[in-house]
């Protein structure tokens, strides 16, 4: 079968859906890419409690963690049991669920954490500590000696205990690379089960992420978790790259929410992963789940789902411009690389305005069960356009206006014709 780089579809009206050629900027995948191959290790429980408007009780989040886990999320992050006693009892609360999913906590480097943690009943632990200069000196004050023989003392303790353990720096593109890559050498030879990359600030880029991925892989043999914030945008285009370069798992929230601007979403990211392997996405993730998991954590964080949000935004399957409304009429993937009915979305067509074009509008002249010639149509369609001129047309306005024509042109009467296309435009106070 044909394929391009993101597996698009077109449509043929006779033929139904087929394959379209394959591009000249096909990229052939890496040798040690994940991008059909990963897991999510879902953070809205963790890092989603640090976004400034949180505050989740343990119902809440019970309801959030079981709605993860029917999406098919494979692993689920809560916030450390040290924090505060209510944390430390819904960790115990939420890892007797009985979930698919495997729960985890996240630690500081440090044994009085970690002995709270490994009593909670979790499937793992994940530890982390500051290696940037800045954090060395600003933040906890040790040097790399010290972390290193703190992070072995952790991780044989939870290792003792029989479940996971993942070591992570933090604010790791602004560590020193030898130390780090040293660091990482030193705890995979503990039998840590991941590794953990995080862009605590924001900073990083693709490349750099993808070059820095790709380096740790040929250092260590464990799993490569990444973490990335989002306050420079590159949040989504950074995790596709660390799986590109061999990262395993990818952290994530629901509406990207954390720390300032949060971290890579999940919506976003389960979007940009279905470009790379749409039967991989679909076969593992129940997307249709996605816009109630959004407006689950929406409602529970007091804000509202972006107008242009991946996938669920209500601006992300509608289309407006003529030339665009008809070409995905004819096929829908000429404008969308996203099918919308595989995410229990539907399309949107909107002619309501001075941009719309005949095509359009002769669409839903037959969606409305009329009949009007193509003449007729772009008559009507001329009106619209200068309605559209004076202000945007709601869908129930234009539907009036087509079955008022339709009725006039029927009646064969020309001046109920004339009288129709004579309406004049309402300008708005």
């Amino acid at each position: 079968m044909e394929t391009t780089a993101n597996n698009a579809e077109i449509t043929d009206g006779t033929e139904g859906r087929r394959q379209i050629p394959p591009s000249v900027y096909t990229r052939y995948s890496d040798l040690l890419s994940r991008v059909n191959n990963f897991s999510i290790i879902e953070s809205t429980l963790r890092e989603g409690e640090q976004f400034a408007n949180a505050f989740f009780d343990t119902n809440k989040k019970i309801e959030i963690a079981k709605a993860l886990d029917e999406f098919g999320v494979e692993y689920i992050e809560l916030t450390s049991p040290a924090a505060s006693e209510q944390s430390r009892q819904d960790c115990e609360v939420i890892s007797k669920l009985g979930l698919k999913a495997k729960i985890l906590t996240h630690i500081r480097c440090h044994m009085d954490d970690a002995k709270i943690a490994v009593e909670t009943g979790v499937d793992g632990v994940d530890v982390v500590i500051g290696t940037s200069s800045y954090l060395r000196e600003f933040s906890h004050g040790k040097d790399m000696a010290y972390i290193a023989k703190k992070a072995t003392e952790v991780i044989n303790f939870v290792k003792s205990k029989g479940i996971e353990v993942r070591f992570s720096s933090e604010d790791s593109f602004r560590s020193d690379l030898v130390d780090l890559l040293s660091l990482y050498r030193e705890v995979d030879k503990l039998g840590v089960n991941r590794v953990g990359i995080a862009d605590t600030v924001g900073c990083a880029n693709p490349r750099q992420v993808y070059d820095l991925v790709r380096t740790l892989r040929g250092v260590v043999s464990c799993d490569i978790e990444c973490h990335f914030h989002n306050d420079t945008g590159c949040a989504i285009a950074n995790a596709y790259a660390a799986l590109e370069a061999g990262a395993t798992h990818i952290d994530t929230s629901i509406l990207g929410i954390g720390e300032r601007n949060g971290i890579t979403p999940i919506g976003g990211l389960i979007a940009r992963m279905y470009t790379a392997d749409k039967d991989y996405i679909k076969s593992k993730y129940k997307l249709h789940m996605l816009r109630d998991l959004e407006n689950l954590v929406a409602d529970s964080v007091d804000v509202q789902v972006p107008f242009n949000n991946y996938i669920t935004g209500y601006c992300a399957f509608t289309h407006k411009a003529g030339i665009h409304a008809k070409a995905i009429l004819n096929n829908p993937s000429t404008y969308e690389i996203l099918k919308p009915e595989d995410f229990g979305m539907t399309r949107y067509v909107n002619i309501g305005h001075r941009l719309t074009g005949w095509n359009a509008v002769k669409n839903r002249v037959e969606q409305l069960g009329l009949s009007l010639t193509d003449d007729q149509v772009k008559i009507i369609t001329a009106k619209i356009k200068e309605l559209g001129d004076i202000r945007p047309q709601k869908m129930e306005d234009v539907d009036n206006l087509l079955r008022d024509y339709h009725s006039a042109i029927v009646s064969g009467d020309e001046s109920q014709v004339k009288n129709v296309l004579s309406v004049v435009p309402v300008i708005p106070s």
